[in-house]
């Protein structure tokens, strides 16, 4: 499968020499230098075609083609200049972005057989050593080219897939015949022709994007494409969700590290080059240092480097390892949606150590029912595709069904040839949004592939090692997508004519008092200072404003409680309070306003304001005018 980089080439210079001579002199690489043993120390050659030749970082499905491209070249220019034999020689100095070590090799190697094959004299300078040498280059038209080469065209695999129904008892539909029952959710037929019929609706606005940005999710304008910026009441949004991921990772049951690391990772290490050539053609690849890196598209990297230093026992596992993991996926331009498709995404990650797929599948009873519960926490539900690989639908379909049957309803199946990825499971969980798009949230896999990739052991009862299976889960889904998946909840309130709310717990202010006029305001400052020191985000709006406008401003922040003191609020020591998500109003005291409050965000994570208590104090915020 292709790893999608930008422009990779092979890059040669040749000199049509009267003389050349080499010597290998030492080493230039710790590792990866190719032994003396099938090529020579030292060379020599009269009328000789000396090719130079660096390599780039080329996916090596296009290695033969490019290979193949500079045959042909050399052929040609030394019939041209009529050279008795062709030297391949290494050079690195070309190009700054060089293939790893072994990949270069191997063109080179390729290079020689190819022209050896085709009946040229070739000699072969050694790849890693530095060399001395001297060149008598001829002066004439064809004694010096450069060349640059690239792949001709596409060799992303295509990979063949089909489409079956599965319900929780185990029966077995088309999807074709399946989207034409009376019976069947709106969901799962809106997810079945996305997915298995090729049916899409395209983009469609819709208030979510407008939530987004009245709350401070933006573009940022300065970056890439895809790349957003978080303005104060984002940034309380986005903390809050993140720490909400961590607590519902600990609800598990399981232990569970949490770690933190970083975001970019050395290409020309095996298993990091390997895992990304599975994971197909969105890769963020960037180069430094003459390094090719890759920018993680989730957290399995620095998790999976962590995990393969510890000493682990049968008796460790399940194991969880978790982390808020920055991660970068070249998404399309035109794929780019705010809060939910971006190149740059805060991922809740949770990798699970077990011991086999038996202990995967009773572990991920755990996993799908946390899944469950924390959507129907928004009053939602999600419908699911299972992707499996040939032999798991094959010989573990019991397996299949238990997995379906747990979610309570049918679920769309897409089965890929076994081998190919390093899953043999990989579910997606999907709401339908307000426009009727499938979006995908939460997911769990079971990986079979990365502990033995990346060095990963555990020591059975036998005190043998082994490699555990891995369970990939983002259990809300990622931070950005949780959050647009609560605002397209507040959406499908405001379409069914209720009044849009968040949950409490995310609210960038979750109450705020308004003095009717600067003589309550005191009354008002001590209201807000007994909640803000038990965790409450509140503001005081002491803006010489009048009192509905004041009201009016507090309802487009979606704040959930609005509490006016007046002079009989301050006679009676009691606060008038208006609840959005009811749209109730209610006399009460500071301290049952307090109790209220905290009996809906119990259980949740505190997070600080970002922005002064004073709303006098705060500058203008553009985006609460959008």
């Amino acid at each position: 499968m292709s790893l999608g980089y930008r422009c990779p080439t092979l890059r040669t210079l040749l000199i049509h020499a009267r003389h050349f001579h080499y010597r290998a002199v030492k080493p230039a690489l710790k590792e990866g230098y190719e032994e003396l043993d099938g090529v020579k120390a030292e060379g020599r050659a009269e009328n000789a075609l000396v090719v130079f030749v660096t390599v780039e970082d080329i996916d090596r499905e296009n290695l033969d083609d490019v290979v193949e491209q500079v045959v042909e070249d050399v052929i040609d220019v030394a019939s041209k200049v009529k050279a008795d034999v062709v030297v391949v020689y290494p050079y690195a100095h070309l190009s700054s972005r060089l293939a790893p070590p072994d990949v270069a090799l191997e063109a080179l190697r390729r290079m020689e057989e190819r022209l050896r094959h085709r009946g040229i004299k070739v000699i072969r300078a050694p790849f890693g050593w530095y060399k001395e040498f001297e060149v008598h280059c001829y002066g004439h038209p064809l004694a010096e080219l450069s060349r640059e080469f690239r792949p001709r065209a596409s060799r992303a695999r295509r990979v063949e897939k089909k489409f079956v129904i599965v319900t929780p008892d185990g029966e077995q539909y088309e999807p074709e015949e399946y989207v034409k029952r009376s019976d069947i959710p709106e969901d799962l037929k809106r997810l079945i022709e996305k997915e298995a019929l090729g049916i899409e609706i395209g983009e469609v606005e819709t208030p979510v994007t407008r939530y987004c940005r009245k709350f401070g999710f933006e573009w940022e304008p300065l970056s890439d494409y895809g790349h957003m910026r978080y303005e104060p009441h984002a940034t309380v949004i986005m903390e809050a969700v993140s720490l909400y991921a961590w607590r519902v990772a600990q609800r598990l049951g399981i232990p569970v590290l949490r770690i933190r690391g970083t975001n970019m990772f050395d290409l020309s290490v095996p298993p990091v080059r390997e895992h990304a050539e599975l994971f197909g053609d969105r890769l963020y690849d960037l180069w430094a240092d003459r390094k090719h890196l890759v920018l993680r598209y989730a957290a399995c990297h620095q998790q999976f480097a962590i995990l393969k230093d510890m000493v682990l026992s049968y008796r460790d596992l399940p194991l969880g390892m978790f982390e808020i993991a920055d991660s970068y996926r070249f998404e399309q331009t035109g794929e780019l949606t705010l809060c939910f498709r971006l190149r740059k995404f805060h991922m809740p990650d949770l990798h699970i150590l077990v011991r086999d797929l038996d202990e995967a599948v009773k572990v991920s009873e755990r996993v799908q029912k946390v899944i469950h519960e924390e959507v129907a926490k928004l009053d939602r539900r999600y419908v699911a595709v299972y992707n499996v690989t040939s032999d798991f639908f094959e010989e573990r379909f019991d397996t299949l069904r238990e997995l379906i049957a747990r979610d309570g309803r049918p679920a769309l199946v897409t089965i890929y040839p076994a081998g190919i990825y390093y899953w043999v499971l990989n579910v997606e969980y999907h709401i339908v949004d307000v426009a009727g798009r499938p979006r995908e949230i939460a997911t769990y896999q079971f990986d079979v592939g990365n502990a033995k990739r990346f060095g990963i052991k555990y020591v059975d009862e036998k005190n043998e090692e082994r490699y555990p299976v891995i369970i990939h889960t983002a259990l809300i889904g990622s931070v950005e997508r949780y959050i647009y998946m609560v605002f397209d909840t507040a959406a499908q309130m405001e379409k069914r004519g209720k009044t849009p709310y968040i949950p409490t717990w995310m609210a960038p202010i979750q109450v705020r008092i308004i003095p009717v006029s600067k003589e309550q305001l005191d009354y008002a400052l001590s209201i807000a200072e007994m909640l803000d020191s038990h965790g409450i985000r509140v503001d005081v709006d002491d803006r010489d404003l009048s009192l509905g406008r004041k009201i009016r401003d507090a309802g487009r922040e979606w704040v959930p409680y609005i509490g006016v003191v007046g002079e009989r609020e301050v006679k009676t020591g009691t606060i008038n309070v208006t609840i959005r998500r009811t749209n109730e109003r209610r006399a009460m005291r500071p301290e049952e306003l307090l109790k209220m409050v905290e009996d809906e965000v119990r259980g949740y994570p505190r997070v600080d304001r970002a922005t002064p208590m004073l709303l006098s104090k705060r500058p203008t915020l553009v985006y609460l005018e959008k």
